[in-house]
């Protein structure tokens, strides 16, 4: 039984940073490469995708953290992460990590998902 578990949410005031963390547990060999990704839910709107990490060393990211964000990962102690820079009250949203993911990288489709963690930028 695979478990996505995040932490690191909070509340900033604008251009601050979080690193928010996700840990993947319950998992076979190899998840750790898995290809996993970000996705935050805003207020009143839909989830949107914000970063890939294909699992074999080439991240994407959406036009609007480009150069602000960074994903990357612990694979030997199955970790994820995405360190937030210079953070706008636009990017307060509800941050998901997720993981063994396929398909577009800029749409994935990934099979499991965290609870979600609250980012406040004010």
């Amino acid at each position: 039984h695979v478990q996505l578990v995040e932490s690191g949410g909070g509340s900033v005031q604008a251009g601050g940073s979080l690193t928010l963390s996700c840990s993947v547990s319950g998992n076979g060999d190899g998840s750790g490469y898995w290809c996993s990704a970000w996705f935050r839910q805003a207020p009143g709107k839909e989830r949107d995708w914000v970063a890939t990490d294909n699992g074999v060393g080439t991240t994407y990211y959406g036009d609007s953290v480009k150069g602000r964000f960074a994903i990357s990962r612990d694979a030997r102690k199955n970790i994820m992460y995405l360190q937030m820079s210079g953070l706008k009250p636009e990017d307060t949203a509800i941050y998901y990590c997720a993981a063994l993911c396929r398909g577009q990288w800029d749409s994935p489709d990934c099979t499991y998902w965290g609870q979600g963690t609250q980012v406040t930028v004010s």
